[in-house]
């Protein structure tokens, strides 16, 4: 079985997963990778989603063998057998340890933003990972839910060889696994996709998540500003643009509210951490956001298509026609890099009626000089200090510009914002410009 990608495998697994849905269970992702999955499939169970942070306790001299595990709430695991073996002194025992529930405070702290950890008395938790090369790992996550007060524990995988997947139905009281191939070398080779996913990006998903299943009640309703506070929900919907459909991710806040449109570039799709992040922000600031992606998978493979930027402006305007037949709030675009030249050429149509456009990182050279003082949406331009070659298009770019504009540096950042705090400077600039433009109250 091939996955697309953890997305595609997180829904998959979710359909063998929704004999659950009753138990009213909580779903947790492993770090880094196994999140995207289990974003699908708690949102798919209408679950609550959380991080599982495990932290293996190596011995000194060969930290691959592990003598055990430490997990949030104080829970620590240990074999004593591998100790005794390895001649692994209390000392040394305790550094380890020290040192790994540093890093494992660290972890937590930066995934959750702020929030706190799920309680799991109880309660029936789903482990979920993006797949298993050992298992060494998935094991230890199920002693340690187990030992956070789970009545009974689910780990669930879309892929693991033969072997790991025998020895991990005696580590949880369900072991649910779409696929077991014989000819498996590494989990990255089931998917089409298997790229990185970054610490913005279980970030973005996290804060996604704990706004999908917040509470609704008419007291928190009325604690919110004008602006509103957090999303109300985010569904999967289908865009008619031309002869396409485009796949998105559509999340409102309050009704009739704003809605800010995100343009991906460089063949990065709805999926971008980056845009993810900066999303999430967004929805924190009372701003409904569509993630969506302007390309097929099919035509994805081409890559000349990413510069195909007239293509790319027109299925944003189909899609803003399609959003505006069901949003009645202004909309803006938020466009990184061919995305940004993509918003920009849209925003100059004549019917365009876009209230204010974002650039993170972007292109808006590409837009066409001629096409750029046709843009009358107020435009911030945002660009990283040492993205010199990007800099340097987008001041020229920037007095093609007639409408109301302006040029933010983030100071040595690079062009995708990968440096510390770098990226939560473009989600302040981009809410302080939509909601000004808009003019919201603050959240």
């Amino acid at each position: 079985m091939l996955f697309t990608d953890r997305a595609d495998a997180g829904r998959r697994l979710a359909e063998a997963l929704r004999h659950l849905e009753q138990e009213e269970p909580v779903v947790l992702g492993l770090p880094r990778g196994g999140v995207p999955v289990a974003y699908q499939v708690a949102r798919a169970l209408h679950a609550p989603l959380d991080v599982i942070v495990v932290r293996k306790l190596g011995v000194p001299y060969h930290r691959e063998l592990g003598f055990g595990a430490i997990g949030e709430g104080g829970v620590r695991i240990l074999s004593e057998d591998i100790i005794r073996r390895g001649r692994v002194a209390r000392d040394d025992v305790a550094a380890v340890q020290r040192t790994e529930e540093a890093e494992l405070a660290r972890q937590a702290g930066r995934f959750r933003a702020g929030r706190e950890r799920l309680p799991l008395t109880g309660r029936t938790a789903i482990v979920v990972d993006d797949g298993i090369a050992t298992g060494a790992t998935a094991a230890a996550a199920c002693q340690v839910v187990r030992a956070q007060g789970a009545d009974r524990v689910v780990l669930a995988v879309p892929v693991a060889p033969p072997d790991a997947a025998a020895r991990l139905r005696t580590a949880a009281d369900e072991f649910v696994c779409l696929s077991t191939p014989y000819a498996f070398s590494a989990v990255g080779e089931w998917y089409e996709d298997f790229s990185q996913t970054s610490d913005d990006e279980v970030v973005a998903l996290l804060a996604r998540a704990a706004a999908d299943t917040a509470p609704r009640t008419p007291a928190a309703a009325g604690r919110r500003t004008a602006a509103g506070r957090g999303a109300v929900g985010t569904e999967e919907v289908r865009i008619a643009a031309g002869r396409v459909r485009l796949a998105g991710d559509l999340t409102r806040t309050v009704p009739g509210g704003p809605v800010v449109m995100f343009a991906h570039g460089s063949g990065s799709s709805r999926h971008s951490p980056r845009n993810r992040a900066v999303a999430a922000e967004l929805n924190r600031a009372g701003l409904g956001t569509l993630l969506f992606d302007l390309l097929t998978p099919a035509e994805e493979a081409n890559r000349a298509n990413v510069f195909d930027i007239e293509t790319l402006a027109r299925r944003l305007a189909d899609a803003t026609r399609w959003l505006r037949d069901r949003e009645p709030g202004p909309i803006g675009y938020f466009g990184a890099s061919t995305g940004a030249a993509a918003a920009l050429r849209a925003a100059a149509y004549p019917d365009a009626d876009v209230g204010a456009v974002v650039s993170r990182g972007g292109r808006p050279d590409l837009a066409g000089r001629s096409l750029l003082g046709s843009v009358q949406a107020p435009t911030l331009l945002i660009v990283g200090g040492a993205d010199t070659l990007v800099l340097d298009l987008n001041r020229q770019a920037q007095s093609a510009l007639t409408c109301e504009n302006r040029l933010e540096i983030v100071p040595g950042a690079t062009h995708l914002f990968e440096e510390p705090g770098a990226l939560d400077q473009v989600s302040a600039l981009a809410t302080d410009w939509f909601t000004r433009h808009f003019r919201m109250q603050p959240a």
